[in-house]
């Protein structure tokens, strides 16, 4: 694997940090600006949204820029957005700071998964983008703690200063180890781009992301009452079980590249399939610590043995479109942090337990399958309409991609 890639990781590592560290400093930030917790999470929205809007927008709009040159902007305003939220005097200015802060988050893992998988054989595609998805998952096993240590002993301005220095590290990385000649500007400009959206295999693969993490976030999301109320867990302990989230988490994106270089499709469905055993068992998991702790691993396992197939299908889907759909799968799994929380809090609510929101979880990871199963069926209808007589001349070109996709 190039050492490129350790570059995408660097920067993956520090969004990652970013993009979790504020849900431990909650506190902190909310005593020091005086406002409450509930109005210091506003903060977490703040990134969520600059994410979603920010994946489409500025993918797009640098569509005829090299790829290395795009990396290195995005990781610059990464940058700014993060000094700023250390300075920011008040609640509206750091609002602003923690939405400039998301706005290159989904650009930068979607142009980055492109530049990764033209970096490597084919056959090593899936494991190129797991490696730069190792810099998100281990940012939650150190990166995290770490940043909300730091936050808790020299103040949570500290933090954010020490996760910009962490993006000028990865400035530096990919100027020194990004070759230039591997990320050419493309060529089919912002219009090619949108055009290749506009197919339902995109759509599906974009809609299988929302649901399958979106299953994930509806439980992870109260992961915190069911390991204290549930299995017993003193709240002290939490943080170290978090930890464990993400050993599993890294685990499955490690092991989900590797797989999918052989059987992307094999590998999406066995994941979700995974998901929905693991979250309908949750109930009974967290009966005893012992189990809760496993399950929160397998948690994390399952969920990420989907991250790298679902980024390589959207990518493949849209072949024409690669930047732009991958960031758009970023923007997918954002929407699927909010909603799947939203959808565990309901059933939170109706009082139907504290374990409830993995009950609904797996229910999601139901949908997801059956909207990748839609998919499968969509790709074959599609290579059999094209080896219809009459029809080799519209399709005859596309039929070796097609049946390779539904091989895959």
């Amino acid at each position: 694997m190039p050492l490129a890639l350790l570059a995408l990781a660097v920067g993956a590592f520090g969004i990652g940090t970013t993009e979790f560290v504020m849900m431990g400093l909650l506190p902190d930030v909310a005593d020091d600006l005086g406002i409450s917790i509930p109005t210091a999470g506003h903060l977490v929205s703040a990134y969520a949204l600059g994410v979603v809007i920010g994946a489409p927008l500025l993918a797009a709009a640098t569509t005829r820029m090299s790829r290395r040159a795009v990396l290195i902007a995005l990781m610059a305003l990464f940058v700014v957005g993060n000094a700023f939220s250390a300075v920011a005097p008040g609640e509206i200015s750091l609002l602003a700071a923690r939405f400039v802060s998301g706005l290159p988050h989904g650009a930068f893992f979607g142009v980055g998964a492109v530049v990764a998988t033209g970096m490597v054989a084919p056959e090593r595609k899936a494991r190129s983008v797991s490696l730069m998805f190792l810099g998100l998952t281990v940012a939650n096993i150190v990166g995290v703690p770490a940043a909300t240590a730091m936050g808790q002993q020299l103040g949570w301005r500290a933090t954010f200063l020490g996760v910009s220095a962490i993006g000028v590290a990865a400035i530096a990385a990919l100027a020194l180890l990004v070759p230039r000649d591997s990320a050419p500007a493309p060529t089919t400009g912002l219009r090619g781009e949108l055009a290749a959206l506009r197919s339902l295999p995109v759509w599906l693969a974009l809609g299988t992301t929302v649901a399958g993490f979106g299953a994930l976030f509806a439980a992870y999301s109260y992961i915190t009452p069911m390991l204290t109320d549930a299995a017993g867990f003193a709240e002290t302990s939490v943080t170290l079980l978090l930890a464990l989230f993400g050993v599993g988490a890294t685990a499955g994106n490690l092991l989900g590249g590797r797989l999918a270089d052989h059987s992307l499709r094999g590998t999406l469905f066995g994941g979700l399939a995974s998901l929905v055993v693991v979250l309908a068992l949750f109930p009974l998991l967290m009966r005893t610590p012992v189990t809760a702790a496993v399950s929160v691993a397998l948690l994390g396992m399952a969920a990420f043995v989907t991250g790298s197939p679902l980024q390589l299908m959207v990518m493949e889907k849209a072949a024409a479109a690669p930047s732009l759909a991958s960031s758009a799968n970023q923007a997918a799994f954002n929407l699927a942090n909010a909603g799947g929380a939203w959808i565990g809090g309901l059933a939170l609510a109706a009082g139907f337990g504290v374990t409830s929101p993995a009950t609904a979880g797996a229910a999601l990871a139901v949908l997801g399958l059956a909207v990748a199963g839609t998919a499968w069926t969509v790709d074959r209808r599609r290579v059999t309409t094209a080896a219809l007589p009459g029809r080799e001349r519209v399709v005859a070109g596309h039929v070796p991609e097609a049946v390779e996709t539904v091989r895959r």
